[in-house]
């Protein structure tokens, strides 16, 4: 969006040295600004359908009864759960397990900040299909 607004200044100051009479620039800015709406507007719209669209794929892919079509959302949601429970819980009961039996555990680092973002999304995603199974409208 900056591109637009530097493009948008440049061509208002452009129209200013065109036009000395201010009623007309005026008018031409208006005319450049409600371009740049229109490309706005366009991209939205374009992401919106693009956002439909896929939700019409996800839903023929819930849809299915091929495991390996439906079952990889579950199958990544048990991987996410099972990483978060071990760094967050096996982990560190393990560290204090070790701690009054007098061994030292190294556990080795698990990267969240690659897993967070994608367990975040999936838990957004069961909300909503929670919601559309309440509402039955999925």
């Amino acid at each position: 969006m900056i591109g637009l607004e530097v493009v948008l200044g440049l061509g208002s100051k452009l129209i200013d040295n065109l036009f000395p009479d201010k009623q007309k620039a005026d008018e031409a800015k208006l005319k450049l600004f409600e371009l740049q709406q229109q490309g706005v507007l366009a991209d939205l719209q374009a992401t919106t359908q693009l956002a439909l669209k896929q939700g019409e794929v996800n839903v023929e892919e819930a849809k299915n009864s091929n495991l390996f079509v439906s079952g990889w959302r579950p199958a990544v949601g048990w991987v996410c759960a099972l990483a978060f429970g071990a760094k967050f819980i096996g982990g560190p009961f393990l560290f204090v397990l070790g701690q009054f039996t007098g061994h030292t555990i190294v556990l080795p680092p698990i990267d969240m900040v690659e897993m967070l973002p994608i367990l975040v999304g999936m838990l957004g995603l069961g909300a909503y299909r929670s919601y559309d199974k309440k509402n039955g409208t999925g």
